[in-house]
């Protein structure tokens, strides 16, 4: 069999212990030596596997589905993909038999039900690797706020000051800001008088250098930063930037957009379920949804593409429709009782044999760390007797401290871990047993969110609803590959 090699290190990700290109292509290189394979190219790639969409790595898919029986020889399922759609892709090759072999120095593989099942939940760790890194940048952007720093670009009238990675007043322009919230505070400014003002005050889009939109107009004068407050994802901390206006004219400005605002035709607000949730199939606009009564008195909600600048042939999608087909992608994930219940005792005991097995481990450690104390203890005693010399016991005291690192290392590592790989799967495995009693609810938020958990790309074509479920999800949904597991 023909294997192609593949190869990636993220430009823009977090991942310093990952090897570099050089290094994976030669390891590689060396387990195709050593296994016998059969090398017929190499792919090699330096973008991020978060999203779809990498250029290599699609050349390479589309050179198996033409080509395919072929093999793929690559450091770790990582590699391959961090994301549902590309994982989904890789499985789905394996299934039509295109891809035949995946060999990973680091990682047993084969093509069978119980092979694809420990790769999909390769894959899924690596998705989970990604999201826990967005949580982690998500963490410092608190503690940043906590500080009273704004974690993004500064807003008009503002420089961020990169040396030392604080806000200060633009010099230039934090002046003709304020006379900005002065004149609509006075009640006679309309926003487009008030944009015909910002450029008659020279104060322009940096970026376009073009006169500020009216809604990034309102967004100026509705952003308390400019009054020492920072509003984060409608959460308020005290900024420790310099004001460029009184909380005083701040709330003045308020009041006149409130009731300008108020004077404006009113549109129903109602909320709806699954508003902003898909895209358009077609043109790839969003969905928008809309509340009408008919001659009879009967109220529905109708789902339909906005068109927003492109033409458009979709149709609306009445919500009971959308609902019915919600319920059945809901119900697809569903696992039967069996099954589940042989998973979580399987589950259990992978948890169970894990942890006698670190015991058995710890053991073993402790009783080699306490004799690396004796060790210790001894070369130091030779080396004050004068028995050996200073190089020879520098030598041996730095061989055991090592030792003791990579002890310790290994024993707080397992702690501060665990069987969370195992507790997140058995997780998984309860969420997906209890698919069905939210497709038979009618609380259509816990719907939504569910829907929110399995998939992505929401979209919506020919009046259906269509859905990329996660690689987990997805082979739940394919219950066909549980056969073997279940008998």
């Amino acid at each position: 069999m023909n294997y192609l090699i593949y190869a990636r290190k993220s430009t823009d990700e977090e991942e310093k212990q990952v090897l570099s290109i050089e290094a994976q292509i030669t390891e590689l290189r060396e387990f195709a030596t050593k296994e016998n394979l059969k090398v017929i190219e190499e792919y090699i790639e330096s973008k991020t596997a978060k999203k779809p969409g990498r250029s290599v790595f699609n050349a390479m898919m589309e050179r198996i589905e033409k080509s395919g029986p072929l093999g793929i020889l690559s450091w770790h399922p990582d590699r391959l993909a961090r994301n549902s759609v590309d994982g989904g892709k890789i499985i789905y090759l394996i299934d039509t038999e295109k891809l035949a072999s995946l060999k990973f120095p680091t990682f047993w593989f084969e093509p069978t039900p119980q092979g694809k099942f420990m790769l999909n939940i390769a894959f899924g760790q690596s998705k989970y690797y990604i999201d826990n890194l967005s949580e982690n940048v998500k963490r410092g952007i608190r503690q940043k706020l906590r500080r009273g720093e704004w974690p993004g670009l500064a807003p008009v009238g503002y420089l961020n000051e990169l040396r030392n990675h604080t806000i200060i007043k633009d010099p230039e322009r934090w002046q003709k800001v304020k006379k900005l919230f002065e004149a609509y505070a006075t009640g006679e400014y309309t926003l487009d008088r008030l944009q015909e003002l910002s450029l008659s005050l020279g104060l322009v889009s940096r970026r376009t250098g073009k006169a500020i939109v009216l809604s990034k107009m309102t967004d100026i004068l509705t952003n308390p930063f400019y009054y020492g407050v920072i509003k984060h994802k409608r959460e308020y901390y005290q900024g420790s930037h310099e004001p460029i206006i009184t909380k005083r004219l701040f709330d003045e400005v308020q009041k006149v957009h409130a009731t300008k605002r108020n004077n404006r035709p009113n549109k129903d607000l109602i909320p709806i379920a699954f508003r902003r949730l898909f895209k358009c199939g077609e043109c790839g606009r969003m969905i928008t949804a809309e509340k009408k009564q008919k001659l009879s008195g009967l109220k529905y909600t109708y789902y339909r593409c906005t068109k927003k600048n492109v033409v458009c042939s979709q149709k609306f999608l009445e919500e009971r429709k959308l609902i019915t087909q919600i319920d059945e992608i809901i119900k697809s994930v569903a696992l039967p009782d069996d099954l589940t219940d042989y998973m979580i005792n399987r589950v259990n005991k992978e948890i169970k044999e894990s942890k006698t097995k670190f015991e058995a481990e710890k053991k073993i450690l402790d009783d080699e760390f306490s004799k690396l104390k004796d060790r210790q203890e001894k070369l130091l005693e030779a080396y004050l007797d004068r028995t050996i010399s200073h190089e020879e016991f520098t030598a041996a005291k730095q061989k055991i401290l090592n030792r003791q690192i990579e002890i310790k290392e290994f024993l707080s590592s397992f702690r501060r871990k665990g069987d969370a790989r195992l507790e997140l799967f058995k997780k998984w495995i309860l969420d997906a047993h209890q698919a069905p009693s939210k497709a038979y609810s009618n609380d259509l938020s816990a719907k939504r969110n569910f829907l929110e958990k399995i998939g992505s790309n929401f979209q919506v074509f020919g009046q259906k609803a269509l859905i990329s479920l996660t690689n987990q999800w997805l082979f739940a949904a394919n219950k066909s590959q549980f056969s073997d597991w279940s008998g």
